[in-house]
């Protein structure tokens, strides 16, 4: 690890302690995952295809049920309390909401419609809710030229868009967001992560994102987490992560030598030192 009390100088919204994962009962998915996010943060949970960090997020937002899965050890903790036997719903409440894997807009309602779908539950009158509308519109003014378009024929950047501003309708304290740069082109990716880093300023809103694009990822987060099949393998400051020759090597596709195929890894070598 390259720093062994991870983000102990700010507040921990989030604890994820020593957590394991098994789906129907006999998959081991999770295999002592700790983590912490800070309040107010952007903190990235990287890995590739299968390292699970996309399980890692549903079982802090409680979706895991739905799927067969469920913690079987350790515990989960948001603002002191813990929360792994809450209901997804009471999550929502407390202000914790996950942005799914490919989007998940309601394809056959306009763009607005979708957004105005992330203030359902709440009970501020509607003077807040089109305040809150029109922040989102800041923050994607895309969404705005869109707003009466059905969001089935809106782009896969679009549809990104539209369900992030959903969550942010719902006023969130926490987004879980999960691999937002999934099928999108260079561009929009930057767009997105720019996007992601105003809000996290502007708001206050803290995320925790799961990411295979490591390069960018590590850019705008503050702290990132790699894992590799269902284990934490290394952490630190994502200045730190950036500049670690493994890192370098095996995520961004840099050695001291310069760029090199992920093929030509020896991925033995790699286990072997993170876990010397």
């Amino acid at each position: 690890m390259l720093d062994a009390t991870p983000q102990d100088q700010t507040e921990a919204l989030l604890e994820v302690n020593n957590i394991e994962v098994i789906y129907n009962h006999v998959i081991l998915v999770l295999k002592g995952v700790s983590l912490q996010v800070p309040k107010g943060g952007i903190t990235a949970l990287l890995g590739g295809n299968g390292a699970g960090k996309t399980t890692t997020l549903k079982a802090v937002s409680n979706l895991l049920k739905s799927e067969r899965g469920e913690v079987t050890k350790g515990n989960i903790v948001y603002r002191g309390e813990r929360v792994q036997d809450m209901s997804p719903a009471d999550l929502v409440r407390k202000g914790v909401i996950q942005v799914m894997e490919g989007r998940h807009c309601f394809e056959h309602l306009t763009v607005e419609d979708n957004l105005l779908t992330g203030a359902y539950t709440r009970t501020d009158g509607r003077a807040e809710i089109a305040r809150d509308l029109e922040m989102v519109y800041n923050y994607f003014p895309r969404l705005k030229e869109r707003r009466k378009s059905q969001a089935g024929y809106t782009s896969g950047g679009e549809q990104q868009m539209v369900a992030m501003g959903r969550a942010l309708m719902s006023r969130p304290e926490t987004i879980l967001l999960d691999e937002p740069s999934m099928g999108l082109a260079p561009q929009l990716v930057e767009q997105i992560f720019e996007i992601v880093k105003a809000v996290n300023e502007g708001e206050g809103v803290t995320f925790l994102l799961a990411e295979q694009n490591t390069n960018v990822a590590l850019r705008y987060a503050h702290y990132g987490y790699i894992m590799e099949s269902g284990r934490i393998v290394m952490d630190g400051p994502a200045a730190a992560l950036r500049e670690n020759p493994d890192v370098k090597e095996f995520y961004l596709g840099m050695s001291d030598e310069g760029r090199k195929s992920f093929r030509d890894v020896r991925s033995y070598r790699r286990r072997k030192r993170w876990l010397a």
